[in-house]
């Protein structure tokens, strides 16, 4: 979709304004000094900027062919100021800046904390759109436990979650603010790119090629995806002619191929839950890398490469959890969180639909999880919050964010909804969630409030219990459950 401006480039008028008020010696008041600022997300209170909302974001990066080498990179990004600004703050680091433009006029800008303070030569009005121009380097370098782009054995990838987005490229790094995104992304011409989103172009430049995507629906910046590598593009239909592309080092195009052509059935069984697919297409990424994670990045989730090749990995497990990163594109991508408190609402959900479709096609009983599950609460509980307040995560170590609590732990609580109002009201409640906050951020509050709504009555203290409370309550129907400390964990790799 393209971005329409509704007021006219501040470059038109500014320049002769500027000019102006210097040739009257007009001072502008004094203002603080850059500081880092943020929209005080309790889990992340410098992630995120107030003051604008992104509309579009354009990146343009090249890439030298050596994934130990900074890109050169530019940055456009199309916002709407929905307070006066004399400044603003834009989320950016592990890169270096050359210049910034604001309407095409030369802006101030330094760096302070993990912001990039933009001081335009005039200030921003309210309602006014301005189009953010970053000339900078996007550096893959660093371990890849800090997120932001991840080096492969034959190129990179993105795995943004939560916060690293701002490690890639300048943006308002919150899911709270999501945006249209075009990337043009520039490699040597043996190498395969592919971004989120449909093609819209490929322009070879002899050693060089140059291939432009677009996303037709908004996104979070930490969803965003680029792959390039020595890659196979494997197209197929899905569901009502949907295009399916899975992306593969050409080397394993056969040896994965068991694994990608299950993905159009993972769509059929989806929809079947919970509606239509809510994007433009759909795919499988599959990376020669170590993560430690699979990750919903939109319209074409990230996973290890060696989630199908190890052998300790059950059939039902693996095929499991392709569902889960799926499930995330209704659950978290098309219906983002608010804050990040709100993450339940994505893994929880997730969570739900893995351990449904493993009941259904594989026998492994839901029932038997989440008693599991249920035993295990508490000690999940005591060690990282309840689920829709956990506690923050490590400053070293982000994504300890992601503990079990917020994965079965908070499909626990669905499981205990749908004991609460029936398997009825709750498939209804689930098709209701993901059609009214299509494209856009919700919170607990609107799903609790939707649920007592589909349900016909008030279910404020069921929801205070399981969602708030350090002790899980007792199960709807399952009176004889109880809780224990957890002694066990998994080896197997988190889903995102």
């Amino acid at each position: 979709m393209p971005l329409v401006r509704t007021s006219p480039p501040r470059a038109r008028w500014l320049r002769s304004t500027a000019l102006v008020a210097a040739s009257v010696g007009l001072v502008a008041a004094a203002t603080p000094a850059p500081a880092p600022l943020g929209i005080g997300d309790p889990l992340f209170p410098h992630l995120g900027n107030p003051g604008y909302d992104v509309l579009a974001y354009t990146l343009d990066l090249t890439y030298s062919g050596v994934n130990t080498e900074p890109l050169d990179a530019v940055t456009r990004i199309d916002a709407r100021a929905t307070e006066d600004l004399e400044r603003l703050n834009l989320d950016f680091t592990h890169g270096t800046v050359s210049a910034v433009t604001v309407d095409g006029l030369p802006a101030r800008h330094t760096g302070s904390g993990e912001d990039l303070v933009v001081t335009p030569i005039a200030p921003i009005d309210a309602g006014e759109e301005v189009e953010i121009t970053v000339t900078h380097t996007s550096d893959p370098r660093g371990p890849a436990a800090t997120g932001g782009w991840v080096r492969t054995s034959d190129g990179l990838a993105m795995a943004n979650q939560a916060n690293a987005a701002h490690r890639v490229f300048p943006s308002n790094d919150h899911p709270s603010d999501k945006a249209y995104f075009t990337f043009r992304v520039t490699a040597p011409s043996g190498l395969t790119v592919v971004a989120n989103g449909l093609p819209a172009g490929r322009v070879d430049h002899g050693p060089t090629t140059t291939w432009t995507y677009r996303t037709r629906h908004p996104m979070a910046t930490e969803l965003a995806q680029v792959s390039i590598g020595r890659s196979s593009v494997v197209h197929r239909a899905g569901p009502h002619g949907l295009p399916v592309r899975d992306v593969v080092a050409t080397a394993d195009r056969e040896r994965m191929e068991p694994w990608l052509r299950r993905t159009p059935g993972h769509l059929e069984w989806m929809e079947r839950q919970v509606g239509p697919y809510p994007f433009e297409t759909y795919g499988v990424l599959i990376a020669d890398a170590d993560t430690g994670f699979e990750l919903e990045t939109q319209t074409l989730s990230l996973f290890e490469r060696g989630l199908f090749t190890e052998p300790a990995y059950p059939e039902w497990y693996v095929d499991a959890v392709m569902v889960h990163e799926l499930a995330h594109q209704w659950f978290g991508d098309s219906v983002s969180p608010r804050t990040w408190s709100d993450l339940w609402l994505n893994e929880g959900h997730a969570s739900w639909y893995e351990a449904l479709y493993a009941e259904e096609t594989a026998g492994k009983s839901l029932e038997r999880r989440m008693k599991a599950a249920y035993a295990a609460s508490d000690a999940w509980r005591a060690d990282g919050g309840p689920p829709a307040a956990p506690e923050p995560p490590s400053a070293t170590h982000k994504i300890s964010l992601f503990r079990p609590v917020v994965y079965d732990g908070s499909a626990l609580v669905l499981y205990a909804l749908r004991q609460e109002i029936g398997t009825r009201a709750f498939q209804r409640l689930e098709r209701r969630w993901v059609t009214e906050h299509r494209d856009g951020t919700a919170t607990t509050a609107d799903f609790t409030a939707l649920a007592g709504e589909v349900a016909g009555r008030d279910l404020s203290a069921f929801f205070q219990g399981w969602l708030y409370e350090a002790k899980t309550p007792a199960m709807p129907g399952h009176s004889d459950w109880r809780s224990r400390p957890v002694d066990t964990a998994s080896s197997a790799p988190k889903p995102g």
